[in-house]
């Protein structure tokens, strides 16, 4: 039975992503390090529980059905959203805690993947597919030295 595949409509992901890097440039351009929880929890909620709220309130826009749209991987967006929340995560906690050089690397980081990725590169998907090949490879050099 071919395994069905699950995905996102291309204009809810970049509705996250462009919520990611405004945030990220409001914090830069404010000094409120707090505006960095918004992405951070939608997305935190998205691979937990499978809700981003951010998501869930950009549907309501969509103009046509959901597979009309230019589908993106549930999976590859989970795995998105897992390094997206580690890096909002890690620039919030820099800045709370007063390392302000710690906030920029992180942020800086994340605003440069979620805008490259607006503009149509994904850092995650390459990255996903690096560690990929890196546990295929390591598989099949198991495999051979056991034969």
């Amino acid at each position: 039975m071919p395994q069905l595949t699950v995905s996102i409509p291309r204009p809810l992901v970049r509705t996250n992503q462009w919520v990611i890097f405004l945030s990220v440039v409001l914090t830069w351009v404010t000094g409120l390090y707090g505006i960095l929880l918004i992405p951070f929890i939608a997305n935190l909620l998205g691979f937990l529980i499978g809700f981003n709220p951010i998501m869930r309130a950009a549907k309501f826009f969509l103009k046509k059905d959901k597979k009309d749209y230019v589908p993106e991987d549930a999976q590859q967006q989970r795995f998105n959203s897992i390094i997206a929340t580690t890096f909002l995560g890690g620039g919030f906690i820099g800045f709370a805690a007063g390392f302000s050089v710690v906030g920029y690397v992180f942020t800086v980081m994340v605003a440069v993947a979620s805008f490259v990725a607006i503009l149509g590169f994904c850092v995650g998907c390459f990255i996903h597919f690096q560690w990929n090949q890196h546990i295929y490879r390591r598989k099949q050099k198991r495999l051979l030295k056991e034969n």
